[in-house]
């Protein structure tokens, strides 16, 4: 039975995210564990935390298969550190890195019944996607205040607890390892590594100066 050895990271939500999970015969298992909560410290963070990940379980950088890298949606800086994060040490170690939509990633730990997953999306909105009772999503990730989201048919919610919704709040409130793997098609070539922002980022270029007419 093949046993593959992942690294799973997720910057999509205020938690900054590293495992190593083993999988084999499609079953994960989790090793070891890093995660930070602080929306400000994606950057910082990530590489001392896949690092002490990998040391954790037993390993080192050279002895991964695949990385497995959350693509959001989320925030621009955030999101930004943690797919250049993975796409550099793909690069570096010459192995593939797979994208994950980091709803499916924290949708593929709740199955078993109408599911609706949200994330911060700050300024009072949520990113939200539905999934199926088998965990397929039926709707493409969204970004929308909570009374504009559809709740038709859902019988639970995933992710953040920020909103009050109605249906009840299960499951991880940030994407984990074991669920970016859980949700990643590793039995391919892996898909383009586009991060899903849905949202232009807060920081725009200065335009030019006004001129001041004289006098």
């Amino acid at each position: 039975m093949t046993t593959v050895l992942v690294l799973a990271v997720d910057t999509a939500t205020p938690a900054v995210t590293a495992g190593v999970v083993e999988l084999t015969g499609g079953t994960p298992r989790l090793l070891a564990l890093r995660v930070t909560v602080d929306a400000r410290a994606h950057g910082e963070l990530l590489t001392p935390h896949l690092r002490d990940a990998v040391a954790e379980a037993g390993h080192t950088l050279a002895e991964l298969d695949a990385i497995v890298c959350g693509i959001g949606p989320g925030p621009f800086t955030g999101l930004r550190a943690g797919m250049v994060t993975a796409a550099a040490l793909g690069h570096a170690l010459d192995r593939p890195v797979f994208p994950v939509c980091s709803l499916d990633a924290i949708a593929a730990e709740v199955t078993g019944e109408p599911l609706l997953v949200v994330t911060d999306a700050r300024r009072k909105e949520l990113y939200w996607a539905t999934y199926a009772a088998d965990g397929t999503r039926t709707t493409e990730p969204s970004v929308d205040k909570p009374a504009d989201i559809p709740l038709t048919g859902i019988t639970r919610i995933a992710g953040t607890r920020i909103a009050d919704l109605g249906p009840p709040v299960t499951g991880p409130e940030h994407p984990s390892p074991v669920g970016l793997v859980r949700a990643a098609d590793l039995t391919g070539e892996p898909g383009p590594l586009t991060p899903l922002y849905l949202r232009r980022p807060d920081a725009v270029e200065p335009g030019a100066r006004k001129r001041v007419s004289p006098g």
